[in-house]
């Protein structure tokens, strides 16, 4: 049963960062302003082995993950 809910947890976070990087941040920003500091709910490091996770499962293909990985180390190492 434990487990059952941490891939379900994992399943879910993983598809919450599929779709926040489809859509990209929304709200008003000023007109394309950059934001000075972003705070994220989870770590990169968490993110990616739940993005691995949902590859390895089957829930996304290689070049989903491949993508998605690459555009949230963009995302995560910008300044």
């Amino acid at each position: 049963m434990k487990s059952m809910r941490w891939i379900m947890k994992s399943m879910v976070l993983s598809l919450f960062a599929l779709v926040v990087l489809a859509f990209g941040p929304v709200g008003c920003g000023g007109g394309g302003a950059k934001l000075q500091s972003e705070s994220y709910s989870t770590t990169l490091g968490q993110e990616l082995k739940d993005l691995k996770d949902a590859y390895e499962k089957g829930i996304i293909t290689e070049k989903q993950y491949e993508t998605t990985k690459e555009k949230l180390i963009e995302q995560r190492t910008e300044k």
